[in-house]
């Protein structure tokens, strides 16, 4: 994974992550990058400064070191900012208007799929931690997001 610093046109600055730097360049050719303030689309990247070793940590500790998960500590009924809320309001949107709802038999749709018994597509509903497990366990890749009230309402 590549952490870049990103900007907008009108200047908002923010962060992305992407699988490499190719990733980053057909994102940004194909006009897939949005700015979460203002939804603007001409998005670049911005001065990043250099990653600086800790002291005594050698070149070959960095180079093969997994980097560690930043955990952001999350208080129950925080507000999450205006920008990450409105992101989150398209992203549901998105998901409704591309994807198919299938409620409480997400898990067992999600396994269908896998398997090629049901045709491939997008799917969302609702599973128990205990369902998501299993189905992380049994190789099926599936990710789950704050579902925030609909942005019309």
């Amino acid at each position: 994974m590549i952490h870049y610093a990103l900007r907008c046109g009108s200047d908002h600055q923010f962060e992305g992550w992407f699988n490499d730097s190719a990733s980053f360049a057909m994102q940004e050719e194909r006009g897939l990058l949005e700015c979460p303030t203002c939804g603007d689309k001409s998005v670049t990247r911005a001065l990043m400064a250099p990653a600086l070793p800790k002291p005594g940590q050698a070149k070959q500790d960095r180079l093969s070191a997994p980097a560690e998960p930043q955990k952001m500590p999350v208080k129950s009924g925080a507000k999450l900012p205006a920008e990450m809320f409105a992101l989150l309001q398209r992203m549901r949107t998105e998901v409704e208007k591309r994807c198919d709802y299938v409620g409480p038999e997400f898990a067992d749709e999600a396994r269908r799929i896998h398997r090629g018994e049901s045709d491939a597509r997008g799917i969302y509903g609702e599973t128990s931690p205990e369902q998501a497990e299993a189905l992380q366990e049994e190789g099926i890749e599936i990710a789950s997001i704050p579902w925030v009230p609909r942005a019309d309402g």
